[in-house]
């Protein structure tokens, strides 16, 4: 665990993501961090979307680049929710070179609570926040 983050999902850059420069172009670091987080939320948390009354969506997301990676490099992406409001939640996420505690990216992602039968936010659920804390507490057991 790195800087206290609890969660983590490692991933190889594929030659589609990098551009000319032959670095990750800037935008795949969004999908990495989707990739992570829905896994937070699957396999950290134990969520299952199709069962259970939850849905998010993003409101904002700002990235802040320290290093570039590229091809063929393993990555960590290092995942924790460090807000949760009435209706959102912020998670900080963090990107790794494999074996590198240094980030080459750092993240705060704001995620919104979502109807999507009323296309409107609504409320966090108190199942999913009693998981969140609990997770992040260390009282929910990691994978």
């Amino acid at each position: 665990m790195v800087n206290d983050y609890r969660f983590s999902h490692r991933l190889k850059v594929r030659y589609s993501e990098i551009d000319g420069q032959k670095i990750v172009f800037n935008a795949h670091y969004l999908t990495y961090i989707d990739v992570a987080v829905t896994e937070y939320f699957l396999e950290g948390l134990k969520l299952d979307f199709e069962a259970e009354d939850f849905d998010f969506v993003l409101a904002k997301s700002t990235l802040e680049y320290k290093n570039s990676a590229r091809l063929n490099d393993w990555l960590t992406i290092w995942c924790k929710m460090s807000k949760i409001g009435n209706s959102s939640m912020t998670m900080n996420c963090m990107i790794t070179k494999e074996g590198e505690e240094d980030p080459i990216l750092l993240a705060e992602i704001i995620y919104v609570s979502y109807d999507a039968e009323t296309k409107m936010s609504r409320p966090v659920p108190e199942f999913v926040r009693a998981r969140i804390e609990a997770y992040e507490s260390g009282q929910l057991s990691t994978r």
